[in-house]
This record gives C-alpha cells, sequence and structure tokens, in this order.
C-alpha cells in the first residue's frame, strides 16, 4: 500500500479575509483524500497565534449568519528551529508539549495580508517546507494590484489604467484622487492594494463619492488603487502549475452576470446577496476561449506564480481582452470559481487537491 503522507491545512491568519480563508479550509478538510493523506489542521487567530484546530469541516461552514473563524483554544503549533527537523509540536492548554509528527507538505490556504502576500511563504522557506503555491516574490506581487498591473503591462498584457495614491499622499493633497477621477473617467473603482475578495472596494461616478471610498480603501491598506472602469464580460480562469519541465495549464472559463448590483462585491461572493449569476463553462467561441486560456497562462509565468492562480479578465463588446487580477490563493470552497473551472474542466475538486499537493511536492521536492 501507499504510505499516506501528512499535510498541514494552515488557515485563518490575520487579514479581513480570515473568515473566507476558514470557508475555504472547510471545503478542503472536507474532500481531501484520506487515503492519501493524513491532515494537521493548523488554524492561524486573528491576532496571529497558531493554534491546533478539530479535524471538523463542518465547523468551517460558511454561514451568512455567523461567519467562521479560528478562536485561540490555548494550544500553541511549534514550528521547527532548524532545516534539519521537520517535526511539528504543539503545547497544550496544559503546557504539556508532544509530536504532531513530521509534515511531508503544508497547504496554506490563506487570503490577503500575512497570509498571500509572501510573508508566510517566507516563514515556510525558512523553516525548510514544502507548500502549495507561489513562492515569496511572486504572492508579493499578486497581492499587490499595482505592481501586478506593472509587470503586466510589462509583458504586454492590457490592464485597465490606473492610478495608485499612498495614504501619506492622499492626507498631504486630497485632490489627486478627484484628479485620477476627472483623467480617467467616471466610473472608477477605488481599491486597496493588497486586499481582496472585494474588501474595501467603492465603486465611483461623482467627485464628492470620492473622499468616503479613499476612507473605506485606507481602512484596509495604506496604498490606494484608483482603476478605470472597463465594460464588458466579467470572465475568470484557473490556472495549474506544471511539474518541474512541464507548463502550466488553464481551464474552461467562468463567467459572473451581473444584474441589479454595482459590481461583484464582498457580499455577493460570500453571503449570499442577489443579483449575481456564476456560470461555468462561459459561452464563448472556441477561438476565444483559446486566446483567454493563452493570455491566463502568460499572466501567471509573467508574475512567476506557482501551483494554482485565478485570472480575471474584461472582455469588452469589440473583443478586446483586459486582465483585471492575478490571484495567486483564490477562494477555494467548493462553489468558488477556481475549482468550479476545473471541476468543468473535468477534474474533481477531490483530484484537484491531490494534484496541487503533487504539482507542489514534485516543484520543491518534498
Amino acid at each position: 500500500m501507499t504510505q499516506k503522507r501528512l499535510v498541514v491545512v494552515l488557515f485563518g491568519g490575520r487579514s479581513s479575509e480570515h473568515s473566507i480563508s476558514c470557508a475555504t479550509a472547510g471545503g478542503v478538510l472536507a474532500a481531501i483524500d484520506r487515503t492519501l493523506f493524513d491532515v494537521i489542521p493548523v488554524g492561524i487567530t486573528r491576532d496571529g497565534a497558531f493554534v491546533l484546530e478539530e479535524d471538523e469541516p463542518a465547523k468551517f461552514a460558511l454561514d451568512p449568519a455567523r461567519l467562521p473563524e479560528v478562536v485561540d483554544n490555548g494550544t500553541r503549533v511549534r514550528w521547527p528551529d532548524s532545516i534539519r527537523t521537520r517535526e511539528l509540536r504543539v503545547v497544550d492548554t496544559e503546557g504539556a508539549e508532544r509530536s504532531l509528527g513530521n509534515p511531508d507538505i503544508v497547504f496554506p490556504i490563506l487570503h490577503g495580508p500575512f497570509g498571500e502576500d509572501g510573508t508566510l511563504q517566507g516563514m515556510l522557506e525558512l523553516v525548510g517546507y514544502p507548500y502549495v503555491g507561489s513562492g515569496v516574490l511572486a504572492s508579493a506581487l499578486g497581492m499587490d494590484k499595482h505592481f501586478t498591473k506593472t509587470v503586466l503591462e510589462h509583458a504586454g498584457i492590457t490592464v485597465a489604467p490606473w492610478r495608485t495614491i499612498t495614504e501619506l499622499e492622499y492626507r498631504s493633497n486630497p485632490q489627486l484622487a478627484v484628479e485620477a477621477l476627472s483623467v480617467l473617467g467616471s466610473p472608477v473603482f477605488v481599491k486597496p492594494a493588497r486586499a481582496g475578495s472585494s474588501v474595501g472596494v467603492s465603486r465611483v461616478s461623482a467627485a464628492s463619492e470620492m473622499d468616503a471610498a479613499m476612507r473605506v480603501a485606507l481602512a484596509e491598506d495604506s496604498k490606494v488603487l484608483i482603476e478605470a472602469g472597463v465594460p464588458g464580460r466579467e470572465v475568470e480562469i484557473a490556472v495549474l502549475g506544471g511539474r518541474p519541465g512541464q507548463p502550466a495549464r488553464a481551464s474552461v472559463a467562468g463567467e459572473i452576470v451581473i444584474s441589479g448590483r454595482d459590481f461583484y462585491d464582498f457580499d455577493a461572493k460570500y453571503l449570499d446577496a442577489p443579483g449575481i449569476e456564476l456560470v461555468c463553462p462561459a459561452e464563448l467561441s472556441p477561438e476565444m476561449l483559446e486566446k483567454l486560456q493563452w493570455i491566463a497562462v502568460r499572466a501567471f509565468e509573467a508574475i512567476g506564480a506557482e501551483g494554482l492562480a485565478r485570472v480575471d479578465f474584461f472582455l469588452q463588446p469589440d473583443g478586446v481582452i483586459v486582465v483585471n487580477e492575478v490571484n495567486t490563493m483564490p477562494g477555494f470552497t467548493p462553489i468558488s470559481m477556481f475549482p468550479s473551472c476545473w471541476i468543468a474542466s473535468g477534474l474533481s475538486y477531490s483530484d484537484l487537491i491531490t494534484e496541487l499537493l503533487d504539482v507542489a511536492a514534485a516543484r520543491r521536492g518534498a
């Protein structure tokens, strides 16, 4: 029989996307193939404490009435103190310490700062654990919308026009944001540069709305992106990195159909708010799908991504394709667009998790 591999499923974290990370973990814990993997669930509280969690997927179900979270239960997970060992240990509530074994790989399913932005990836590199997903640089690039756009534009990939304003610049001269609206045209989207799940995002059509939008965005980040609104269909492609020497692969496309909402906001994504329909596969010509898949892989490679990513597009009425974002740790609940696109491409949710772990092990020498 094949020996099971020991996987740390790491989730929660200090960002405003804490609950979404927990919901993702619930999906992964429920679907991971237990004939192939043993699991250690490690939660990170909102204060940054690493705790040993219960292996109970239902505990982290996404309930709009009560979002899941990692609560400090008094345990403390201890990472290795050098690369000479992979032993993971835990201190229980009574102060007793015991071994959790020697994990083969870590699946860090965290969204937002202090999880998706290269910080956690750097920690895992320091202690020598192989892990799923992009490395430090690509994670940092994918998290920062300003630098994602800069790199993609340099690679010849079309992105929406934008202006980036720091908190210091805005407080010194609030008129900068109004000037950006004037240059970019109405409407614009005001976004934290380093946040996801549409947290802190506002649609602005008039100068009188700009100050409130900037305050909402600055509550999440000290750097704000003001981005021109792009008309057209919102289409997404899921990308899987290849094993060493093999190319990345792109899924069929999914589409976000909006009716009755300004944009695909947090409530629509996760709280079952009306006005949004997710369609997968999207209705596209074979030629257009092939073009989108090609650009998705190019964008994935341009930022140096590994493992997985979701590339978001605007498909304009005249056929122009605009890349909106490259998400290096996309939502991964069973109904999220990333797994939905791969399920529609013929890969089950459970097999997708196995594939991500196998690819990570191959690329990082697990």
